[in-house]
């Protein structure tokens, strides 16, 4: 059973007005990567709560949550207005099954989120396991405006590192940029321009993981689908794993 415990905030990372970063000082927080906790706030009508994936590496000094303020939220505003020495409650032990371990094998993995549901991956991506397990790993991060855009100096750390096996490919939707497509993510799939932009292709070697806005999910999933790809499920193995959440 979950149970609440209190942690300080450590920073509140502001990337712009409305995305933030929210890293609370808990070392040795046990998870895996791409599960998620519910933070909590204590509030005049009661504890306020809401499902966060979180951002770090298993075993860092300090989690981080990646947010969006939402305008009529009761949640996000509160935390995206949290200061270092604050206190939130989060749950404990982490919990979902958008991970690694659910995934089947395969040659090349395809890491696909909208907005802040580029977060799991980068908790995923900061550990061993994708990069002893695959091939080729894509990066794809579609966002509206290029300030969405978050975490580049990590990203391109593991470009670096991991220069043939590693592909980030950001989508920007309003703004034009040369390192950028600029298109919604299936029409980009149905065209092959994501495709051929990755130099990876879908077929029955890939595995694809799919995290963010459901409408997102439900297009995408439908082109991969198209493509001869299934839904991957605990009973009948597949190609296509999702996690579904507004951001």
């Amino acid at each position: 059973m979950a149970q609440w415990i209190t942690a300080k905030v450590d920073e509140n990372y502001a990337w712009h007005s409305g995305l933030c970063s929210l890293r609370l000082a808990l070392p040795g927080f046990d998870f895996v990567a791409g599960q998620f906790v519910r933070l909590g706030l204590e509030t005049s009508e009661g504890r306020v709560q809401r499902a966060y994936s979180l951002v770090n590496a298993p075993g860092a000094e300090r989690l981080d949550f990646l947010l969006t303020p939402v305008a009529d939220g009761k949640v996000s505003p509160r935390l995206h207005a949290l200061k270092p020495g604050d206190e939130v409650q989060l749950t404990q032990p982490a919990t979902g099954f958008f991970t690694l371990q659910e995934v089947p094998a395969g040659k090349t993995l395809w890491l696909m989120a909208t907005g802040t549901g580029i977060g799991p991956y980068l908790s995923m991506l900061a550990t061993a396991e994708p990069w002893q397990r695959f091939e080729r790993i894509v990066l794809v991060h579609g966002v509206r405006q290029l300030q969405d855009l978050v975490y580049r100096e990590q990203i391109q750390s593991w470009q670096q590192r991991y220069p043939s096996q590693f592909h980030y490919q950001p989508v920007v939707t309003r703004e034009s940029h040369p390192d950028a497509l600029q298109a919604r993510l299936p029409g980009l799939i149905r065209t092959g321009r994501l495709q051929q932009a990755a130099s990876a292709n879908f077929d029955l070697s890939t595995q694809v993981m799919l995290c963010g806005n459901p409408a997102m999910i439900k297009e995408v999933s439908a082109e991969l689908e198209s493509l001869g790809l299934r839904k991957n499920l605990r009973r009948t193995p597949g190609h296509i794993t999702v996690e579904q959440y507004w951001n």
